[in-house]
């Protein structure tokens, strides 16, 4: 009969071989319509905030869903606010068809360049912005804008003159306005769609972010490219946003190491998206495709279509649309 001492030390030889018992983990689910893993910037600011997160050994993981495998692009939005998604990154304009004021995000003309957009982040016009992503449940952890263009499988497109008789893809419901009223037939899609729509000729001429044209390989589909240049008229906000149900529900340190991952994100983003106009020339003329930009007259015209279609159309039917557009273009 063993004694209790040599009991006492068996449990403890068996214990030293034993496998430690893993602790609870609350795991997050994060989801974007980008590729991933292949370099899309916006990838991978949700996978640096995935590894900060993970890094901090809080008891906190992020499992990121890329390329529209967990919701489609529109879909993110309610599960967003309905807390059955905890975190996601899109562009904010596609939630306009709930909440109309966010079309302001990707008002044609109105950012004119990254700093520009960064002045933004920090004005009584994005502090409104936010607030209403606040009241509808999600919160942004982190700014991101990106800048754009136009393409084309028929023609350069510079003044507006340029895209009248053209079916082209706009990218929210502002741009919609200002190309119809220049005479362009409008198809609403995500930018995840492009290329299969201008592969089976639903699509002759598309705007999007520069990350997309490259993302999506559609200097594989146009003839022509018109580059953001000095007078890009295309700025999109496409924040990284939390579900506020998420938030109330994590630990104190789970939801700081969140909110720090999401700080470093935005830092790398900031640095990196300005690389991006070039790379963007880069990749389309390697493939062949003519590269163009639009003059500052050029710029000027589609202003003006723009504010006879689009800003009128948001300041009259927009709660509080002509105080935030005032707001917007007050920033310097």
């Amino acid at each position: 009969m063993r004694t209790p001492k040599a009991l006492l030390a068996m449990l403890a030889a068996l214990c030293v071989g034993a496998p430690a018992v893993a602790t609870a983990q609350t795991v997050l689910k994060a989801s974007h319509q980008f590729p991933g893993g292949k370099g899309d910037p916006r990838d991978e600011m949700v996978q640096i905030i995935a590894r900060e997160v993970e890094q901090a050994n809080v008891g906190l993981k992020i499992q990121v869903f890329a390329g529209s495998s967990l919701y489609k692009p529109n879909e993110q939005w309610g599960a967003l606010t309905k807390g059955q998604l905890d975190i996601a990154a899109f562009p904010l304009d596609y939630a306009s068809g709930r909440q109309p004021q966010f079309s302001a995000t990707l008002m044609p003309g109105l950012v004119r360049n990254f700093d520009h957009a960064k002045r933004l982040n920090a004005s009584p016009f994005m502090a409104d912005i936010k607030k209403i992503i606040e009241q509808a449940g999600a919160v942004v952890i982190a700014d991101a804008w990106l800048s754009g263009g136009f393409a084309s499988k028929k023609t350069c497109i510079r003044g507006p003159e340029t895209i009248k008789g053209q079916v082209t893809r706009a990218a929210g419901p502002a741009f919609e306005q200002m190309l119809a009223a220049a005479g362009a037939s409008i198809a609403s899609m995500p930018s995840s769609e492009i290329y299969s729509a201008m592969q089976t000729g639903v699509l002759d001429a598309t705007n999007t972010s520069s990350e997309s044209f490259v993302s999506y390989r559609l200097y594989e589909q146009v003839k022509c490219l018109t580059a953001p240049g000095e007078n890009a008229l295309w700025f999109m906000y496409e924040p990284v946003l939390a579900s506020k149900q998420t938030l109330e529900r994590l630990k104190p340190e789970q939801r700081k190491a969140l909110l720090d991952g999401a700080k470093k994100a935005e830092q790398w983003f900031d640095q990196e998206i300005r690389k991006g106009d070039q790379k963007l020339i880069d990749t389309f003329k390697k493939a062949g495709v003519e590269v163009t930009s639009m003059t500052k007259a050029d710029f000027d015209a589609w202003l003006a279509v723009a504010k006879a279609s689009s800003y009128k159309n948001f300041a009259e039917k927009v709660k509080g649309g002509d105080e935030l557009i005032k707001k917007a273009l007050a920033v310097e």
